[in-house]
């Protein structure tokens, strides 16, 4: 079993930034692809960004330019550096991961950390 514990998430004036952290632990050989969705009330959950386990980055087109993600293999980690935050950034943030545990290889998801952008 992996479990996913997510930290970072509050309020925040426009302009401002924000650091997301997720921590993977358990049984874990290798974990795969690393994900941030958010979503905000009343929508759907929508993809924010990824990284591959070779470290290369994909990002939705609202956010390329302002939010950076990154990994630490040997921390089991994703981060989500965000940057000149909008009020339409404000959503719940989930991060999301394909780990490979012993006979298995599954998703898994995060609690979910609340972003608010307000003044």
């Amino acid at each position: 079993q992996v479990q996913l514990v997510e930290s970072g998430g509050g309020l925040v004036q426009p302009g401002g930034s924000l650091r997301l952290s997720c921590a993977a632990s358990g049984s874990i050989f290798s974990i795969n692809a690393m994900r941030w969705y958010r979503q905000a009330p009343g929508k759907q959950r929508d993809l924010v960004a990824s990284i591959t386990s070779g470290g290369d980055t994909n990002y939705a087109d609202s956010v390329k330019g302002r939010f950076t993600i990154s990994r630490d293999n040997a921390k089991n980690t994703v981060y989500l550096q965000m940057n000149s935050l909008k009020p339409e950034d404000t959503a719940v943030y989930y991060c999301y991961v394909v780990a490979r545990t012993r006979g298995s290889q599954l998703p898994y998801w995060g609690q979910g950390t609340q972003v608010t952008v307000s003044s």
